[in-house]
């Protein structure tokens, strides 16, 4: 099967977050049909290289089969692949669907080849929502198996440039606690002041450090509610603020400068997404500069924040990272959703000389 006919196989296959059940199948049955061997835990389907051996390092070429809703304003049918010159239309089409197929064709064409590491294949389910049963919990499942990974190419589309670092997400419920009473007579303890005094302090609060790579953490108050009626003094007052979090503190150590810096109570939501930083000398961002692609830090977060956090409280694991695939960014989420079929087979040959750059740096 080409990859081209793949991913119209998966464009016609809807495959909502935690719905995945359909396309892992199909990504099992493609897989089984090459001769990879596949395996499948929950939704998440893999497979590794002829002559695995533990004694060596992994590499892990991922990516997720999992889409989000389509939007409103489709003009299309977003399950129908329809192909218009070099654009092929469906949900799924951009992100991540085409650096699927870039990445299972590039195994295909890679699992025999006298590589210094392991590859292992892992097409994962419940990207789009950080969700349980996903690359949370795949790699500590492969991970127990004696399976690794070391290192990993995540496939989003980034126009194959590599990615090196994503900021983390970090969402604290603020609620500010008062006293009720009546406003004519001027009574109680304003919540809605208490919110406001704390978020002056946190739009004057500045981190001590700060990421070489990522740059400052980010913070931004999005939502805030309060009041009954207009003649009663708020005796609470509830905000949120988004902050997006870098690699020079845990996102457990971000939440508590933050939380001494104010009153209110700030509980966090998750820690689950953090931030991802990779060294420019590392080897797997020198074998994309030897493409002459060029780092970059990504505005959006994927599967990467589940992998590259040493020794920070809660990680899944270490596991460096660069995310790099076919297609652009701009077009995901985005209606009547496409990618080029250029941009996949330009993929597929940039992947193998990118492995063939990596085993060279390896065995350097």
């Amino acid at each position: 099967m080409s990859p081209v006919e793949l991913l119209r196989q998966l464009i016609s296959t809807p495959s909502f977050s935690r719905s995945e059940d359909a396309t892992a199948a199909l990504l099992f049955d493609a897989f089984a049909g090459m001769g990879f061997g596949p395996r499948r835990f929950r939704n998440n389907v893999w497979a590794v290289s002829e002559g695995f051996d533990a004694s060596r390092l992994t590499l892990m070429l991922n990516s997720h089969h999992d889409t989000v809703r389509p939007s409103d304003a489709y003009t299309r049918n977003p399950f129908e692949p329809v192909t218009e010159g070099d654009r092929l239309y469906g949900l799924g089409s951009n992100d991540a669907g085409a650096s699927v197929v870039a990445l299972t064709e590039t195994f295909r064409r890679m699992r025999g080849a006298a590589l210094p590491f392991n590859l292992m294949l892992a097409i994962t389910a419940e990207e789009e929502v950080t969700g349980e049963n996903g690359m949370r919990a795949f790699l500590p499942h492969v991970r127990e198996l004696g399976y690794g990974p070391d290192m990993a190419v995540v496939g989003e589309p980034t126009g194959m440039q590599p990615a090196i670092g994503e900021r983390g997400l970090l969402v604290l419920d603020c609620t500010s606690r008062g006293v009720t009473g009546h406003a004519a007579r001027n009574e109680g303890v304003n919540a809605i002041y208490k919110a406001m005094a704390d978020i002056e302090r946190l739009r004057a609060f500045t981190f001590p450090r700060q990421s070489e790579l990522l740059g400052p953490v980010g913070l931004q108050v999005t939502q805030i509610q309060a009041g009954r009626q207009h003649n009663v003094v708020p005796d609470e007052c509830r905000w949120v603020v988004d902050v997006r979090t870098t690699d020079a503190y845990s996102n457990e150590e971000t939440a508590a400068m933050l939380q001494q810096a104010i009153e209110s109570e700030a509980v966090p939501r998750s820690f689950r997404v953090r931030a991802s930083a990779l060294e420019v000398s590392h080897p797997l961002v020198q074998a994309a500069v030897a493409l002459g692609k060029t780092p970059f830090v990504s505005p959006t977060t994927s599967d990467m924040s589940q992998l590259s956090h040493p020794g920070q409280a809660g990680q899944l694991s270490h596991c460096p990272a660069v995310k790099m695939g076919p297609g652009q960014s701009s077009r995901s989420h985005s209606a009547d959703e496409f990618v080029l079929t250029s941009e996949i087979e330009s993929a597929i040959n940039d992947y193998i000389s990118y492995l063939n750059n990596l085993s060279d740096l390896l065995r350097q």
